[in-house]
């Protein structure tokens, strides 16, 4: 029989948004087939009969639990479901070794075994699971939905399609050459990190962003550097991810069989969205009447992270209505 790992796991409440008193929270564990550990947060509405259909998330990418996918995962537990927010492989309060990496391979699974764990749920309905991906994760979640039939409906938010973004950078700027070199840099990094024993760091979101700066770096600042979102177990609001990570997406293209889903997908971008590009391609790769684009007015990408300023922009009554009819 598998072991898990005992995981260190904070007990105390250190979200970045307030305790919902509608649900009960509690900490969790589960593991994926690589042997992973994964830590979760569990969220249970306090007044229910029967069995719960139930969601896995995750996300933004390079984020933690305790940011963006435990504010949704508690809110759709008020709204009726069983819920999980996990942190990826590598991350956060997960296991894995070496820590900071990223993997479309390990981090699909990731989903999977979520799935695994809330399909022995006693009190969850298995055949009403669902998942939600924000950020990568959004695109990550869209990987997922390509090869696990037991999801029944896929909701990915502001997403990146990160083997796009790391391959060809924001709106396919890199060219046959810049990939190249790219991956000669990120080659000799390996060497440099196998002689040191350890992997360098590419860096979170940076602590001062220079007015020449794109506006999204802004506004990922304004996100995870600041008191709205930071968190200290955030990579993004810290030292970021390993530098070599990039190599394994660069390689392995997000979104191949994204055709051959036959359950529900809605796909949830912002109108001011830099990333809104990944989501309108996303859903031009889907096939079926079951398939959704929703454009959010006067929404940026980070806005869909936790509502903006007034916490008013993630339009949570479609996300429930679409999951309830499609599960």
């Amino acid at each position: 029989m598998f072991k898990e790992e005992k995981l260190n796991l904070c007990e105390e409440w250190d979200k970045v948004f307030p305790k919902s008193n509608e649900v009960n929270h509690s900490k969790v564990t589960f593991h994926n087939r690589f042997g992973i550990t994964l830590a979760a947060d569990l969220y249970i509405p306090k007044k229910f009969e029967g069995k719960l259909p139930a969601i896995a998330l995750s996300g933004p990418f390079g984020a933690v639990k305790e940011q963006s996918s435990g504010l949704y995962a508690q809110e759709m537990a008020k709204r009726g479901f069983l819920t999980i927010a996990f942190d990826p492989s590598f991350t956060g309060e997960s296991g894995g070794e070496p820590r900071f990496v990223a993997s479309p391979d390990i981090n699909t699974e990731d989903f999977q075994a979520a799935v695994d764990y809330l399909s022995l749920f006693d009190i969850v309905d298995p055949n009403k699971i669902s998942i939600i991906g924000i950020c990568g994760w959004g695109g990550i979640a869209l990987n997922a939905a390509s090869i696990d039939t037991r999801i029944k409906a896929t909701v990915c938010v502001t997403s990146y399609n990160m083997s796009r973004v790391n391959r060809y950078g924001y709106y396919d700027i890199n060219k046959e050459d810049d990939i190249y070199k790219m991956m000669e840099n990120l080659n000799q990094q390996r060497i440099v990190d196998y002689k040191n024993s350890s992997y360098a760091l590419a860096g979170g979101v940076p602590n001062e962003v220079p007015d020449s700066m794109p506006e999204f770096f802004h506004r990922y600042h304004a996100y995870y550097k600041e008191r709205r979102g930071y968190h200290k177990r955030s990579l993004n609001s810290n030292g970021g991810w390993n530098i070599t990570s990039a190599l394994s997406f660069i390689n392995t293209p997000e979104h191949t069989f994204a055709k051959d889903i036959r359950n529900a997908v809605l796909i949830v971008h912002g109108e001011k969205a830099h990333s809104r590009y990944f989501g309108e391609d996303m859903y031009k790769a889907l096939k079926g009447n079951n398939k959704e684009l929703l454009i959010v007015k006067d929404t940026d990408h980070c806005d869909l992270y936790d509502g903006g300023v007034n916490h008013d922009k993630i339009p949570f009554d479609k996300i429930e209505e679409f999951i309830k009819k499609n599960i």
